[in-house]
């Protein structure tokens, strides 16, 4: 790796990782590999456009990039597209002390006659073959600001070139997007990073071990800069613990599922100082690690010691609690934007992930019936039966006197007795047969409402696929539209076969009553009314001829209607 990519030349009189060891040319950028070969290649064919956009997160390279463009533009002897880094030109880059190149940070010039007097000066000659403008976090410019540059970008001093870096491309205008050559710049890998520290390391004769590298990698996410930076740090204070949390308690309590334990860990933290906000971005940085290492391995950053760390305590969390984890620490770390007590956010969630019945996520019920699965019952053991609970009646009612035991609903329908073959071979209905799976099978299959139409009615013949069936009365038959759909489709379940089914209206059918119960005697009803009232000994039985008094005399029985 070395080889194939040099170490970046140490400036003197500078002492900081990241600025010593800066890029100078193409050959020197690492993780950006994309990026280089569209501007060497732009360079060393003599393609280049009048303006670029870098965007990407911080510390990927997209300053150092736009001054290795500026290099590889006015070096004397390029190679390749690439610059020497050795000519007067590129020291001069290098040093900051070019005419050529123009560094502007759009956070403190970001006015209109800020950008207005850059503008007018971008058609000044200068010593070099091209003039570079690098504007920094250019989406910080104000609108106005961003229009006054629109017009200079859109057709500029044919000598210069204009590059924008910004970490958010999203909030620069469309306008000004649309007229450069958007190139994004990507985080770098954890085995890209740990190969720069240690040619770094090499270089600078640092002694950091294996260890603190890692710790520098994993400090770092993806940033050379920060990398670079956190090696500075490690080094400085000469203790991994000082420069980052230690999480191998926390992981060993959430492993053994330990509250005490959790509690405990976090408080060791918080008494060293650490912020509880930095405690859990920290930890669901190092929880995501867990979690990609389980997934897609090569996707993780973590490497060496640090990896074999992580994978341990991975295979111990298993993936479905890593993933609980990893979301519940991401609800907290939002939670601890509002809270007054930041601590306390944290205390919960971490006991919420030690005690599943606390937590009523569906991920926390998976876990508890994963435990239980595991554990709580033994295979193979008898559930046991709850006793049943005890019928309860109306306060005032009278205790029902003792009868004969009552068919339960849910008993299993009797089976239909087997059907009557024909001299042909062919199974053919029979009367008998269709009426008593009618009424023992067909009705109760039936909705409620199309069950309490059909207790009056009655199969009054069968010939050949014509089923007539009778109901008391011409209202009653009418009402059968609406449930003559459902009644087919149950007939056709039972019989197997196409019934047509016709209606008729035999008025000596009357609402069938098992076991008659004695009902108040009702005033006269004139006959208008459609009810007829006739006694049978002490006792008043009424006889509907309404669908409406029929639903409500079996819904409500004994019920007296006052209007």
């Amino acid at each position: 790796m070395a080889d194939a990519i040099p170490t970046p030349t140490s400036l003197d009189g500078v002492t900081s990782l990241y600025r010593r060891f800066r890029p100078g040319r193409f050959a020197e950028l690492r993780g950006q590999d994309h990026v280089v070969r569209a501007l060497q290649g732009a360079v060393k064919n003599d393609r280049v456009v009048h303006a670029y956009l870098f965007s990407g997160p911080r510390g990927t390279g997209k300053t150092t990039t736009a001054r290795i463009l500026a290099k590889a533009l006015n070096c004397e002897h390029p190679v390749d597209g690439d610059a020497c880094n050795k000519c007067a030109s590129c020291v001069a880059i290098t040093r900051g002390s070019s005419l050529d190149v123009i560094e502007l940070d759009a956070a403190s010039n970001n006015g209109v006659d800020d950008i207005r007097e850059i503008t007018a000066g971008a058609w000044h000659g200068t010593p070099g073959r091209w003039k570079v403008y690098i504007f920094d976090e250019v989406h910080q410019l104000s609108k106005a600001a961003s229009v006054a540059l629109l017009k200079t970008l859109e057709e500029p001093p044919p000598h210069v070139i204009f590059v924008l870096a910004t970490t958010d491309p999203h909030k620069v205008l469309p306008t000004i997007r649309s007229r450069t050559q958007h190139l994004e710049f990507r985080l770098i890998g954890g085995e890209t990073l740990s190969s720069l520290l240690h040619d770094v390391q090499g270089a600078a004769g640092l002694a950091a071990d294996d260890a603190t590298i890692d710790a520098a990698v994993r400090l770092g996410r993806g940033s050379a800069r920060d990398a670079l930076s956190a090696l500075d740090q490690l080094l400085a204070t000469g203790s991994l613990s000082e420069a980052q949390p230690e999480f191998d308690g926390l992981f060993h309590a959430l492993v053994h599922v330990d509250a005490v334990g959790a509690l405990r860990s976090l408080a060791i933290l918080t008494r060293e100082g650490w912020d509880p906000e930095q405690l859990a971005e920290s930890f669901a940085a190092e929880v995501r690690q867990v979690f990609l290492l389980q997934v897609a391995p090569e996707v993780a950053d973590a490497v060496d010691a640090d990896r074999e760390r992580l994978v341990a305590w991975g295979s111990q969390l298993g993936l479905p609690r890593t993933v609980r984890i990893l979301e519940t620490v991401g609800r907290a770390m939002r939670e601890m934007k509002s809270a007054p007590e930041k601590v306390v956010t944290l205390e919960v969630a971490l006991v919420r992930l030690t005690k599943p019945e606390l937590d009523s996520s569906i991920e926390a019920l998976d876990e508890r019936v994963t435990k239980l699965e595991r554990g709580g019952v033994r295979a193979g053991a008898p559930t046991p039966t709850p006793p049943p609970a005890p019928a309860l009646r109306p306060i005032g009612a009278p205790a029902p006197a003792p009868a004969a035991p009552v068919q339960k609903p849910a008993a299993p329908l009797p089976e239909p007795p087997p059907p009557t073959p024909t001299p042909d071979g062919e199974a053919s209905l029979t009367y008998d047969d269709v009426r008593e799976r009618f009424e023992q099978r067909v009705v109760p299959r039936m909705s409620r409402s199309a069950q309490m139409l059909l207790k009056s009615a009655r199969v009054r013949s069968l010939e050949g696929n014509r089923l007539l069936i009778a109901v008391p009365s011409e209202e009653m038959r009418r009402s059968t539209e609406t449930i003559l759909q459902g009644l087919r489709s149950a007939l056709d379940h039972e019989f197997k076969t196409p019934l047509q089914v016709e209606w008729t209206v035999d008025a000596t059918l009357s609402t069938p009553s098992p076991a008659p119960r004695p009902r108040p005697t009702r005033p006269s009803v004139p006959v208008e009314s459609g009810v007829d009232e006739s006694s049978a000994g002490d006792e008043s039985v009424l006889v509907v001829e309404s669908v409406a008094d029929h639903l409500i005399t079996e819904m409500f029985p004994g019920a007296e209607e006052i209007s």
